[in-house]
């Protein structure tokens, strides 16, 4: 087969053959259609994200069919449309497993990173770990749901039930997050690169009730500020535009180092809290209410052997979206 893979962090992506992969006992072997270009590769190939020290093939956002299945394997059929989330495999035996948090499993192994993941014509996931996509969505459309949509809902659930709304950062998962936002009633305010009127004005089409930089305030105090921009300094800027008893939610998975703050920007109940990973609960229920919701997802399609050039687009600020690899 053939795949992009990372020879080692701070490296570029080389097209390599490798043998087909084989399944194993739990495991189902997936032919790719699309995969998700998400901002933790981008952190995996910068070598932003503890190194692993051997060579991997990245993505985690995965659109296939299955193909093949190891012994034991009675959750899918041959011919299925599936996806394959960052989550991999839990030890399952952890207080975190044992308590509905596998997430935080410190034995977990993640798609694309520890795991051999979907820049490529065939990959093998445990068939446990595999998520039933909704129908609705071409390929292209659902492999950023696998990411940038569950980390955004996940995001969600602990802005609990704010109603206003602050995106930092309107990529992939905010432009997800904003239309599931507004189906469930709430106000949206799109904060942007400052002086990215393209990302502003995309914002406001997808149903913003505002669209600016990040280096202006909110128009009102806001309920609640999801960050997926990996910008430190934005936390003490969404603080300042916090209400009372709000809170700031960080979700991504490396951000730079957050600036010192006055205590007084973080008085009277504000918070700031992470996000990390995601359940295969979360999966399903993202899944069932993106089926629910007919969500636009704006994708833009590169070939396999684009990976590098998505990626850059990726780093630098380029991308309207997300960007969606297509091994064909």
């Amino acid at each position: 087969m053939i795949a992009m893979q990372l020879p080692g962090p701070n490296q570029a992506l080389q097209l390599t053959n490798l043998p087909d992969p084989i399944p194993d006992a739990g495991q189902v072997l997936i032919r790719v259609r699309s995969c998700g270009v998400c901002r933790t590769d981008l952190h995996i190939v910068d070598g932003e994200l503890p190194a692993i020290g051997h060579s991997i093939i990245p993505g985690h956002e995965v659109v296939g069919e299955i193909v093949g299945a190891g012994e034991g394997v009675d959750r899918f059929a041959i011919g299925d449309r599936v996806g394959v989330p960052w989550l991999g495999w839990t030890c399952g035996a952890c207080e975190f497993c044992r308590s509905g948090r596998e997430n935080l499993c410190p034995s977990a192994r993640f798609t694309g990173y520890h795991l051999q993941g979907g820049y490529a014509q065939f990959m093998l996931a445990d068939a446990r770990y595999v998520l039933a996509l909704p129908p609705g969505y071409s390929d292209e459309q659902c492999a950023p749901l696998l990411c940038a949509g569950l980390i955004g809902y996940r995001a969600l659930r602990f802005a609990g039930d704010a109603r206003r709304l602050g995106l930092y950062g309107f990529g992939a998962a905010a432009h997800i997050l904003a239309q599931i936002a507004r189906h469930q009633g709430r106000e949206v305010f799109a904060f942007t690169r400052p002086g990215d009127r393209q990302a502003q004005d995309f914002a406001l089409e997808l149903g913003a009730v505002w669209a600016g930089g990040s280096d202006q305030p909110a128009p009102m105090p806001l309920d609640a500020a999801l960050i997926f921009a990996p910008v430190g300094a934005l936390v003490p800027a969404a603080l300042a535009s916090l209400a009372p008893g709000g809170a700031v939610v960080c979700a991504g998975i490396h951000m730079s180092d957050i600036p010192g703050f006055a205590y007084s920007a973080l008085w009277q109940e504000r918070r700031i809290v992470s996000v990390a990973n995601l359940t295969r609960r979360d999966g399903e229920e993202f899944m069932a209410l993106a089926a629910a919701t007919a969500l636009q997802i704006h994708a833009v399609s590169f070939a396999l052997a684009e990976a590098n050039l998505a990626l850059g687009q990726l780093r630098e600020g380029r991308l309207v979206g997300a960007a969606v690899l297509r091994p064909d």
